[in-house]
């Protein structure tokens, strides 16, 4: 459709508001990969593709008007009028209903996350539960603010119901460890995450690990100071197990030296791709702590796994997994892409069906999402045109009647027909980082290349530090950014207020 050139951007009219975000968030839901133009010339409004968004007071009345034009099609109009004295986001949200509503008649489109944009959809069915809200009044609400769909309704239901036993004995007086090592062997096509080849990285490799260590050093030493406890350790990528046996001891053994890991509830690894995993660093992994990894295949279909550029076989990821039951992991996740390129609904079943046969403890169902930063994104639109809603169909109910339950959840742009990504678990085996990452009521310390330290404050405020992107940049600039820390002191220090829920 109109996002078949890249370089093409659509105009969006804004006249008497500055709507930019949600607007642009629901024109996602319908041109996954298309960018826009966003003015206040109304003289944009014309050509083959336009959009408008109006807001203007007329006779005490706040009228609200949107216009759209498709491909040279007919100009389709619509308005709502709300009292002048109607609260901005109130505003904001019924202009974007008038949007949406024109693009489902247009596009024959109808999103099944309906208006509902943002990344954690779980949290507004967890704040109607602290309500005393019933689930039929949570449904009822949330079906009419967003449209959602009744399986959408359903599932985010189940998921915020399977979390919150964890989620109200959080400890916002504790704090978790992200350790990042943004690594792998080669970018899949898919990938948008700042992560580096091995082949441009190796020659960084010894000063980013002695790096890394100095900076859980540091953090470590903060962390005594204000006597704050870690709750959750979680190694990611990246592939952390791109690095050598000798390099994950190193970094493993610095968490081990500057925190104590004694009391945490939870260690995660992510073991990632199965053409990085070998025993010894299993080995060296478990005798370090980790008591959850990951073992990542997205397919088990060979075809699939070349054509996203990943060099290794769906038997080596089942060979992968055997390896950790065998050296003794008891706590395994694998995750699945749904939707990736060359993808049967047929071959992606038998995937997840091979998988649930293993009986890991967790499996977490992604949906390809085509980010600009990805090589899949030069293609466009034409990644969008695959079956994932029926994989996505399929493993909502395949996992639950396996006794996998849901309890984590998010959601992208630019997400294969507007899906989302779920965690599903067995019984006490649910994630807590990822909880904790999706629930926003813990402070996460971020160490290492890329890697972000999420400070959250007794009052509810949250402040992100971002470590800076690239290897070179965080070797070069550690002192700088080093200096970054006294915040995180600050932060630390408040929280031990916090009263454990």
């Amino acid at each position: 459709m109109i996002n078949k050139n890249n370089d093409y951007k659509m105009p969006i009219v804004l006249i008497g508001n500055s709507f930019k975000y949600e607007i642009e968030s629901i024109c996602k839901l319908f041109f996954h990969t298309a960018r826009f133009n966003f003015t206040d010339d109304i003289s944009e409004a014309s050509g083959d593709n336009y959009i408008t968004a109006k807001t203007e007071i007329v006779e005490n009345t706040l009228r609200l008007s949107a216009e759209v034009r498709l491909n040279g099609g007919n100009v389709e109009y619509a308005e709502k009028m709300l009292p002048s004295d109607s609260e901005k986001n109130i505003a904001e949200h019924e202009l974007c209903r008038l949007i949406y509503h024109i693009l489902c008649r247009k596009t024959g489109i109808t999103p099944p996350w309906g208006l509902m944009t943002g990344i954690r959809p779980v949290k507004k069915v967890t704040e109607l539960i602290a309500q005393g809200l019933s689930k039929t009044e949570i449904e009822k609400n949330l079906s009419e603010r967003f449209e959602l769909s009744p399986k959408k309704l359903s599932l985010a239901y189940e998921t915020a119901v399977n979390q919150l036993p964890i989620v109200k004995n959080i400890d916002r007086s504790a704090a978790s460890l992200y350790v990042s090592i943004p690594f792998c062997p080669t970018r899949c096509s898919y990938c948008s995450f700042v992560s580096h080849s091995m082949d441009s990285a190796i020659k960084l490799m010894p000063q980013y690990i002695d790096a890394l260590c100095r900076e859980l050093q540091i953090i470590g030493k903060i962390v005594k100071e204000t006597d704050t406890k870690i709750d959750t350790v979680y190694f990611g990528g990246g592939t952390p197990t791109s690095i050598s046996a000798d390099d994950i001891r190193k970094v493993m053994e610095a968490v081990a030296d500057n925190f104590d890991i004694a009391q945490i509830r939870e260690y995660s690894f992510e073991a990632g791709r199965p053409d990085t995993i070998t025993e010894e660093k299993l080995r060296v992994i478990k005798e370090l702590g980790a008591d959850r990894i990951s073992v990542n295949p997205q397919t088990l279909n060979d075809d699939v796994l070349k054509v996203i550029g990943r060099k290794h076989s769906g038997a080596d990821a089942l060979r992968a997994f055997e390896l950790a039951r065998k050296i003794g992991f008891d706590n395994i996740n694998t995750d699945l892409i749904a939707g990736l390129p060359t993808e049967s609904a047929e071959s992606f079943k038998n995937t997840l069906d091979t998988m649930i046969g293993l009986s890991p403890e967790s499996i977490t169902v992604h949906t390809l999402t085509v980010k600009r930063s990805a090589a899949l994104f030069r293609n466009g639109s034409e990644n969008m045109a695959n079956p994932a809603a029926e994989m996505v169909d399929y493993s909502i109910e395949k996992l639950m009647s396996a006794d996998y339950m849901p309890y984590y959840m998010y959601r992208q742009k630019n997400t294969v027909d507007n899906l989302e990504n779920v965690g599903y678990a067995k019984k006490g085996f649910e994630s807590q980082y990822n909880i904790f990452i999706m629930d926003e009521t813990q402070t996460i310390l971020g160490a290492g290349c890329a890697a972000s330290t999420k400070l959250v404050y007794p009052d509810g405020l949250i402040n992100r530090i971002h470590n800076y992107k690239y290897p070179y940049e965080y070797i070069s600039r550690f002192e700088q950014l080093m200096e970054k820390k006294q915040e995180v002191t600050e932060c630390l220090k408040k929280i031990k207020s916090i009263p454990l829920k």
